[in-house]
């Protein structure tokens, strides 16, 4: 029996229902969003280094001033960092950590150091990170001596953009006395060279009256034995408080035979 539709006598036709489709017509897939590994991969690291850089400021806590300073200057490394190695990518988890808080252990070291002299600096550690701790102190000056030029021109940029008092040298480790101007209280060095090249490189500036405050890892005993072997010191040691690592305290130094 035939139902009359409004138009007549046509016979009603069923709609199809939901998710049955229309014979011989195809429907699109319906489209996945795109998941950008890389975006998800900084965001993950970005997490990462925000919980490093709190455990960081725990050991070694500064200024609301300084720690926008090194907001900045971390930024800045990681965006160089893509096309400049300028630490091991294995540490960027724990830039906070291993770096930055590292290097400002030094400060209280020598707490009425206003002039630095950083040996080799690199990506800045911990030469950049001593300028933006002293921003605020007044006479305070950094020297940034590196012999790479692609690395000194990222200290220049990390300098612009932290507003910090560091003074950038492009020239070889051994000839800092030429290029520093002016007295030095304090001379330092992290990961440059084996114990006894460094006091070579540091002994003018020493001769002059700065101290060293170099920056060592775990074969700190078998260095100092090796620069026994060409200087007479007395070294102080501090233990690191973000490592196994060590900080060797020189005030003076003398030369063997």
């Amino acid at each position: 029996m035939k139902q009359r539709g409004p138009g007549g006598d046509r016979p009603l036709t069923r709609r199809p229902g939901a998710g049955e489709g229309t014979p011989g017509r195809s429907h699109p897939a319906p489209v996945q969003p795109k998941i950008d590994k890389a975006s998800a991969n900084d965001q993950a690291l970005d997490r990462i280094i925000a919980a490093d850089k709190r455990a960081a400021l725990r050991l070694a806590p500064v200024s609301h001033e300084t720690e926008a300073r090194l907001d900045r200057y971390i930024a800045l490394l990681r965006e160089w960092q893509v096309k400049t190695n300028l630490v091991a990518p294995s540490t960027l988890p724990t830039l906070w950590t291993r770096h930055i808080a590292d290097s400002l252990q030094l400060v209280d070291l020598a707490p009425t150091a206003k002039r630095w002299a950083d040996l080799g600096s690199g990506g800045g550690f911990p030469g950049v990170v001593l300028a933006c701790a002293m921003a605020r102190t007044p006479g305070a000056k950094v020297h940034l001596v590196e012999r790479i030029a692609k690395k000194a021109a990222f200290l220049r940029e990390a300098v612009r953009v932290t507003t910090s008092p560091g003074v950038v040298h492009l020239a070889e480790i051994g000839d800092n006395v030429d290029r520093i101007t002016g007295p030095v209280d304090c001379v330092t060095a992290r990961a440059l060279a084996p114990l006894h090249q460094l006091i070579g490189f540091a002994e003018p500036l020493m001769r002059q009256g700065a101290k060293a405050l170099f920056l060592k890892g775990q074969d700190v005993e078998a260095e100092l034995t090796e620069a026994a072997k060409y200087w007479n010191i007395q070294p102080q040691l501090h233990r690191s408080r973000t490592g196994d690592g060590w900080i060797v305290e020189l005030t003076s130094v003398e030369r063997r035979g």
